[in-house]
């Protein structure tokens, strides 16, 4: 199949190309940093952006949800959403 976009380049607002399966932690952060994460079930997530300061809290995200946030962390402390994907 060809792709026309293949000589594009990549943009934080391009579409993702990849996702990588979430594994909350409250020390490690994320390998590399996402152009947003998709919360497959829905429920409470404990993240922190790319450029650090606080935690924040983002309560009732429903399933199948695409947030617009490059994260560094997904704490496991505070969430209980799951099935979280990182988009690349």
């Amino acid at each position: 199949m060809a792709d026309q976009f293949a000589n594009s380049a990549d943009q934080v607002a391009a579409p993702a190309t990849r996702a990588v399966a979430v594994v909350p932690s409250d020390t490690v952060p994320l390998p590399d940093i996402p152009k947003g994460l998709y919360v497959g079930t829905g429920g409470t997530i404990t993240l922190r952006g790319v450029n650090g300061g606080a935690d924040t809290v983002w309560k009732n995200v429903a399933s199948g949800s695409i947030l617009p946030l490059r994260a560094q962390f997904v704490r496991a402390t505070g969430t209980s959403a799951a099935d979280m994907l990182a988009l690349y």
